[in-house]
């Protein structure tokens, strides 16, 4: 007859050894979803910081390239002339591209980078003779965004699209009168006469507002030239064409501001001949749009009132 104490302490000694197993099996457990989670948070981080996108493009024998300038055109912004230029390079440079649309969605920016644009897109042209390149424009092309248009081949708009205002402004605000009844002094010290140019906390300096006028009719006159460079004989000039006005898409097109009418697929389909569309628009990270709006908080931290006058084409 077996002894009850051995009974019982193989019992437990069974019990124990099982409690120890399921323990062992539960950490493993535990150890291999915390493995999984890593692995997906990193995976996650990877396609977050774009690391799975570097601008390569998906590309299917002869095609429609297409780069989308859209938004404010600005330095450092989401539409900028190095990121434009840098998908235009690339669409003109493969081999399957029959032909070019660049897709324009923009109210204007800066000049220098519409003009950087412009600049590019001719010396492209010129650089690759047998490739078109079309704007097509979506809801609007004005000023910086009709500078940049102006060197395509052609233009194509919607009947309803917004086109033109072919002008430059220089915008800020005084602050002379609030500051007076605010009980607040201006301390401003320069070496220079004119080193304080439009301040906005001082009374507006007659000689400096004729100066900035002054400067904005040459940068117009620059945009004038540009545009009558661009449209050529195709421009049927009024006494409005260059006062800053916007016209719809159908009156564009009588003016010579524009040529046509057609979407993004109807000239990749009946003008260049090739349907299949490749985007070549440079993506920007979540990083990267992260560091600027970081930058940019940081710097309107630090000096706030840095650019309270600036200037663009629109």
């Amino acid at each position: 007859m077996a002894d009850p104490e051995s009974w019982e302490r193989q019992t437990l000694e069974k019990l124990a050894l099982s409690a120890l197993q399921e323990q062992r099996r539960a950490r493993q457990w535990t150890i291999f979803f915390r493995m999984l989670t890593f692995i997906f948070l990193f995976i996650v981080l990877f396609a977050v910081m774009g690391w799975f996108n570097k601008g390569e493009v998906p590309l299917t024998g002869k095609h429609t390239a297409l780069v989308e300038l859209r938004g404010v055109i600005a330095a450092g912004g989401e539409t900028d002339a190095d990121r434009v230029i840098g998908g235009l390079r690339e669409a003109f440079k493969d081999k399957g591209t029959q032909g070019i649309i660049l897709l324009i969605d923009s109210p204007g920016g800066s000049p220098v980078q519409a003009g950087y644009i412009n600049d590019e897109i001719r010396r492209l042209k010129a650089k690759y003779p047998n490739i078109p390149l079309y704007a097509v424009v979506e809801d609007i092309c004005a000023s910086g965004g009709y500078y940049a248009a102006v060197a395509a081949d052609r233009i194509y708009v919607d009947k309803a699209s917004l086109v033109g205002s072919i002008g430059v402004l220089m915008d800020g605000f005084g602050f002379t009168g609030t500051m007076q009844k605010l009980g607040v002094e201006r301390r401003l010290l320069t070496a220079g006469e004119n080193k304080g140019f439009l301040d906005p906390f001082s009374p507006m300096n007659e000689t400096q507002r004729e100066y900035a006028q002054k400067m904005l009719n040459e940068i117009h006159q620059q945009f004038i030239a540009v545009v009558r460079q661009g449209r050529g004989k195709r421009l049927k000039e009024t006494p409005e064409m260059f006062s800053g006005l916007i016209w719809s898409g159908e009156k564009s097109i009588q003016l010579g501001l524009a040529d046509a009418i057609g979407s993004a697929d109807y000239v990749a389909r009946e003008v260049i001949k090739a349907e299949d569309i490749v985007d070549f628009t440079p993506q920007e990270g979540l990083a990267e749009r992260f560091a600027k709006r970081f930058g940019a908080a940081a710097a309107s931290f630090v000096n706030p009132l840095a650019k309270t006058t600036g200037m663009a084409l629109r």
